[in-house]
């Protein structure tokens, strides 16, 4: 059985790694690798549950303003900024989370025991993120993006299903790579996230074991969440994604040393 202070670990570790760019996927496959933990593989889904919850909490007013405004807009023919961006986010998760579920759904777990490969795609990743962040404009804003900017945008979230990628990596490098500002595309890459994650939340949820280090990860993830998107949004109206990608290569390397000594 999973011990309770597994689970806070974990949950803080979902916490800190779903929302910032460093993938934790990669972060949640590696560490019971590194420790020999048996996890059961839900938990990781009621992790994520826990930054869902963070991400509703955190965006509540302007969920309630894009749902008001998908629905005028439709039903009342009211043009707004938050109308368009609710089917833009729409139209945007239909593609990556259905082409993200099919290739998790089959290769997924398998990818998810070859730490070697999570080691990689942490590496490849953090360099193309610097890269295209150093280089890219800062033109768009949130307000200001388009339906090809959303579209694609979602579309490169499917790359998630490789641990180590990273979803708001993926989306968040894509989002530069087409000129949206830093603190703009996090917060895409937030809103965007959301319905996939409680699509993956409520697919799951059969199950879960609904204990104590389940209360105690969901929460914890819940919690470190929200001082996470608090942090991240305001760092970025400033600072850049040199860090993260910095903290992906070392990471990787890491691993692959880890796992040349246990081969």
């Amino acid at each position: 059985m999973m011990e309770i202070i597994q689970a806070l670990i974990l949950g803080i570790v979902q916490g800190l790694t779903e929302l910032l760019p460093i993938s934790s996927s990669a972060h949640l496959n590696l560490i019971p690798w590194i420790f020999n933990w048996d996890i059961p593989a839900s938990f990781d889904v009621a992790l994520h549950f826990g930054t869902l919850l963070a991400i509703a909490l955190f965006f509540c007013k302007d969920w309630i303003a894009l749902i008001k405004g998908g629905y005028r807009q439709v039903i009342k023919k009211e043009k707004s900024t938050e109308g368009r961006m609710f089917w833009y986010i729409v139209l945007a998760t239909i593609p990556g989370g259905a082409i993200g579920f099919l290739l998790d759904h089959f290769v997924g777990d398998s990818l998810a025991q070859m730490p070697l490969l999570i080691a990689i795609a942490l590496i490849v990743m953090g360099i193309i993120l610097y890269m295209v962040d150093k280089k890219a404009p800062s033109k768009t804003k949130y307000e200001e993006m388009t339906l090809r900017q959303t579209f694609i945008i979602g579309l490169s979230q499917a790359l998630a299903f490789i641990p180590g990628v990273s979803r708001s990596g993926v989306t968040m490098t894509t989002g530069r790579f087409m000129g949206v500002d830093r603190e703009s595309t996090a917060k895409y890459s937030f809103m965007l996230s959301a319905p996939i994650v409680l699509g993956a939340t409520l697919y799951k949820f059969k199950d879960f074991v609904f204990n104590m280090p389940f209360v105690v990860g969901v929460l914890a993830s819940f919690v470190v969440g929200l001082l996470v998107i608090k942090f991240l949004l305001q760092y970025l109206k400033k600072g850049s994604f040199k860090g993260f990608a910095i903290y992906r290569v070392v990471l990787g390397l890491v691993i692959i040393g880890l796992f040349i000594i246990r081969n």
